[in-house]
């Protein structure tokens, strides 16, 4: 649910309310019962979690052929051994 903040032409009390987008507006201050404004706030940021975003968390369907293709480059370049330390 959307955080609202209103803010009393009055008193200029100010708070938050979590309401539903279909809820009405809040219409009398809670402190002095004079008129609300419902004020347009600056919304919520990006929170990242984690140790961190890389271009392998959102794999699109050319990714992989990007890797083999790599893969192939770097056995050519070497003997292709499975036991080569160079070619891992």
């Amino acid at each position: 649910m959307p955080t609202y903040e209103y803010r009393c032409d009055s008193c200029a009390y100010v708070f938050e309310r979590f309401q539903s987008i279909t809820d009405d507006a809040l219409k009398k201050c809670p402190q002095c019962g004079s008129l609300l404004r419902r004020v347009i706030g600056a919304g919520a940021g990006i929170i990242f979690k984690g140790k961190g975003f890389y271009q392998t968390d959102y794999k699109n369907a050319s990714a992989g052929k990007d890797k083999k293709k790599d893969q192939k480059k770097k056995t050519e370049a070497c003997c292709g051994s499975d036991t080569c330390p160079s070619c891992d």
